[in-house]
């Protein structure tokens, strides 16, 4: 969908029109983070946003946390907010076109504000970006919405059809700790390369 590109999103924030933004870190993500005891693991987020998550991790010892959007607006928002964080693990760019290597990739509404026809592409690169037995773990909506996205849905079984074949499955279950408005309506996944 090629509205769906940079000056979309960058118009999204400059209206504040930015449901998906909770404000904070989400619970979720909160959570996984807190079980790991190893901090020098190398995490991206991409389609970051205002990138609460990245800056949950960073304070928490995640030091080499790496955030991508390839929107301007919330890139500079957030460097201008959080000054601490390295500038070298700020990315400005298109998630189809970065390279690197990651042991965990967080997703937290990023998938949902693809266009389907890119969830193919998006499973390709995620498992291009993990090194060998490198995480995928977030949050997927588990509903499919009756208007035209962004936000777009989905469901276990696509999930399952989709990454399995390139993805060990640890975890795809209804995800207890999700904001109020979206109780019920996620999964949360954890997510091993195969390789």
């Amino acid at each position: 969908m090629s509205k769906l590109n940079a000056e979309f999103w960058s118009e999204r924030y400059l209206k504040s029109e930015t449901g998906w933004d909770v404000g904070e870190a989400t619970l979720p993500i909160k959570q996984y983070l807190d079980q790991i005891e190893n901090k020098e693991v190398k995490i991206l987020i991409p389609g970051a946003g205002n990138a609460y998550e990245a800056v949950y991790a960073y304070r928490n010892g995640f030091f080499n946390t790496h955030i991508l959007d390839f929107s301007p607006v919330p890139i500079k928002t957030f460097q201008n907010r959080y000054s601490f964080f390295p500038m070298k693990q700020i990315h400005l760019a298109d998630f189809f076109y970065h390279e690197g290597k990651y042991d965990l990739i967080l997703e937290q509404t990023f998938f949902c504000a693809l266009d389907p026809s890119l969830r193919p592409a998006y499973v390709e690169k995620m498992k291009s970006l993990l090194t060998s037995n490198g995480k995928l773990v977030g949050v997927m909506f588990d509903k499919v919405f009756e208007k035209q996205g962004p936000p777009f849905g989905g469901s276990r079984e696509e999930y399952l059809d989709l990454f399995s074949p390139h993805f060990e499955i640890l975890k795809l279950e209804s995800c207890y700790n999700s904001i109020a408005p979206r109780m019920g309506a996620e999964v949360f996944t954890i997510l091993r390369n195969r390789m």
